[in-house]
């Protein structure tokens, strides 16, 4: 796989860091960071930190994942959703609008969170079809 590396600034206070286009969807991944080739960051979506996307998750429009968030599975992270800190969101699981996932939440199953929900500390949500 061949990547274009570069640098980008991720507003996080950290000023320009390494970072590339991934080349499935073409979103920026700083080189901290891991993302598979399956998986998607579209073109206005950001992974940074050590956030680890993996399988085929998909991040875009104006989602951010990182510190040490881990996205996996089918899960769908988009809108203007953040998944941060050492959250985990997979299966079949969906977050959207404005939500906030952080500190050791977990999401999995087919669960649904959107709008302006905030799921943090050692939260758990699952919901099976």
């Amino acid at each position: 796989m061949l990547y274009i590396y570069s640098t980008f600034d991720f507003l996080d206070g950290n000023g320009p860091v390494s970072a590339h286009r991934h080349l499935n969807g073409g979103g920026w991944v700083a080189d901290t960071a891991s993302v598979s080739d399956t998986a998607f960051v579209g073109p206005n979506a950001l992974v940074y930190g050590e956030a680890k996307v993996c399988g085929n998750a998909r991040i875009y429009e104006n989602a951010r994942a990182y510190d040490s968030a881990l996205i996996f599975g089918n899960a769908l992270i988009f809108g203007n959703a953040l998944v941060h800190s050492d959250a985990m969101v997979f299966g079949n699981s969906r977050v959207s609008g404005d939500a906030k996932i952080f500190g050791n939440a977990i999401i999995s199953g087919n669960a649904e969170i959107s709008g302006n929900t905030a799921v943090f500390g050692n939260a758990e949500v699952t919901a099976i079809a």
